[in-house]
């Protein structure tokens, strides 16, 4: 038997709304406290987790940006010859998505989501590494470089097999006493929510079907390991969208031309534009004072929220939505889904969660990049007591 296994267990979308009043984990896991999450989208999220940076040092924050000179997708503008009514289907969008991934090499997620073919090639996407792999992030160092380093064993599952199947591998890992943390990210949480809201009686069910996989985990570490750290936390949370906004048709009514006195990226919560002629701005802005549903968010206040990037990589300009209203359409999709997230951190559903059976977690973890210093300390933890090669 082992002496230590940090277990670092990440649900997706599992917020402090979500689990605050639920019975899920209070035996396993009965110390857990409310995080700060980062401005954006998992894109963001994710690589704050992995490398306890934000994301103007990290530099990973919203996929699609408008980068014509190093777009990877100029051979895709001929498709804008083809049928709206085709190219916008989601399932077509999902085998042209399979094929270039593996063309272009890309190893992080990748979605085309519904970026018409016609502006393709003014984008470039901003992850073609994943951050879930040593040397995934667009700048910096991950928790994956920091164990491999050190020559901690670890395991990592792929995010793109069945979490069933992820789960077996790794009481497997465990069985075998091969490894020194594991790192575990499971998304299905969120892909409900997104389909049927966060007050769904499905969560009832996902939530125990985790909690009875948590606790074979367990069962298995226990009987190999003197001392299971356990640690299940969150990226964000998800709200509810009963309001929809066609911001797109707002722009659209002004004397100006997509991609050539603009651009713009219309993501589900927020809308991203590059200028290109000098009235292009005063014009979308005076437009965007119109709209009541979201604000321009200040220089400021971009610095404030880590995500003030002074070369405007991934936009001049950012208007988010209020809490509970969605884009629609949107290049994230034609159609509304039923719930969201990427909205103010400071908005109710926008908190993180994290649950642990440590009584010693600092007062000082209260937001989602200082994960990873939990991570750093219990992998070395566990590197000292297993017997490994000295940090």
């Amino acid at each position: 038997m082992k002496p230590i296994l940090p277990l670092f267990i990440m649900l997706d979308a599992a917020g402090w709304e979500i689990l605050r009043d639920r019975d899920f984990l209070t035996a396993e896991a009965p110390h857990r406290r409310k995080l700060e999450s980062v401005f954006g989208y998992s894109s963001a999220c994710v690589p704050s987790i992995v490398s306890g940076r934000w994301p103007d040092s990290h530099r990973n924050w919203s996929y699609f940006v408008y980068d014509p000179p190093n777009s990877p997708f100029r051979k895709l503008k001929g498709l804008r010859l083809l049928p709206n009514a085709l190219t916008s289907r989601r399932i077509v969008r999902r085998i042209l998505t399979r094929l270039l991934k593996r063309g272009l090499g890309f190893r992080g997620y990748f979605d085309l989501y519904n970026i018409p073919f016609q502006y393709i090639s003014l984008f470039d996407f901003s992850e073609k590494k994943s951050p879930f792999t040593p040397g995934g992030m667009n700048r910096g160092e991950n928790i994956f470089d920091f164990l491999t380093q050190r020559g901690i064993p670890y395991y990592m599952n792929d995010i793109e097999r069945p979490e069933p199947e992820t789960r077996d591998q790794l009481i497997e890992r465990i069985r075998s006493e091969s490894i020194d943390f594991a790192f575990v990210y499971w998304p299905g949480l969120d892909g409900l929510m997104h389909l049927h809201g966060n007050d769904s009686p499905r969560i009832v069910d996902q939530l125990a079907g985790y909690q009875d996989w948590i606790g074979a985990i367990m069962a298995a570490a226990r009987e190999h390991y003197a001392d299971l750290r356990l640690f299940v936390f969150s990226d964000h949370g998800m709200a509810n969208c009963d309001e929809h906004l066609d911001l797109r048709a707002v722009i659209e009514r002004l004397p100006l031309r997509f991609g050539e006195d603009y651009t713009a990226v219309y993501d589900s919560t927020m809308a991203r534009f590059w200028f290109h002629r000098p009235a292009a701005r005063g014009a979308i802005e005076a437009a965007l004072r119109t709209v009541p549903e979201g604000r321009v968010i200040e220089d400021a206040e971009l610095a404030e929220l880590h995500t003030l990037f002074e070369d405007r990589y991934f936009g001049e300009l950012i208007f988010l939505l209020r809490e509970g209203v969605l884009l629609v359409p949107s290049h994230m999709g034609e159609r509304p889904i039923r719930a969201m997230h990427g909205y103010h951190p400071a908005d109710r559903h926008s908190k993180a969660s994290l649950l642990t059976n440590r009584t010693d977690v600092p007062e000082s973890i209260t937001a989602i990049p200082h994960i990873y210093q939990l991570m750093t300390t219990h992998a070395l933890a566990a590197q000292a007591a297993n017997g490994g090669a000295p940090a």
